[in-house]
């Protein structure tokens, strides 16, 4: 079980930006998949964005596409989500995950979770 630890979050104001910290007790010798997701009061879950551990290609909502970067650092073993022009309907919890495998696609399953950290933006 991989731990993760997310921060970064806060209050915003509309068209502001916020960049999301996941830490992460990852096995340097396996590949993970590190997606960021969301959840809005009275929402679902939902995917955000995704970033190969190895390789470092990005997947992307259409919602945050162009706003939205997620990156990640290898040697401090942390993933990053920085968060620009924020909407109101950003406001959520963030959650980062992890999937121990090579391959992403829309729908993957993710194996462990972080506890959220909350990102409201003010209108």
């Amino acid at each position: 079980q991989v731990q993760l630890v997310e921060s970064g979050g806060g209050l915003v104001q509309a068209g502001g930006s916020l960049r999301l910290s996941c830490a992460a007790s990852l096995r340097t010798s396996t590949n993970y998949v590190m997606g960021w997701f969301r959840q809005a009061p009275g929402k679902e879950r939902e995917f955000v964005a995704a970033i190969k551990w190895i390789g470092g290609n990005t997947y992307y909502a259409d919602s945050v596409k162009g706003r939205f970067t997620v990156s990640r650092d290898n040697a401090k073993n942390a993933g990053y989500l920085q968060m620009n022009s924020l909407k109101p309907e950003d406001t959520a919890v963030y959650y980062c995950a992890t999937r121990k495998s090579s391959y992403y696609y829309t729908g993957a399953p993710f194996d462990s979770w972080g506890q959220g950290t909350r990102v409201t933006v003010a209108s």
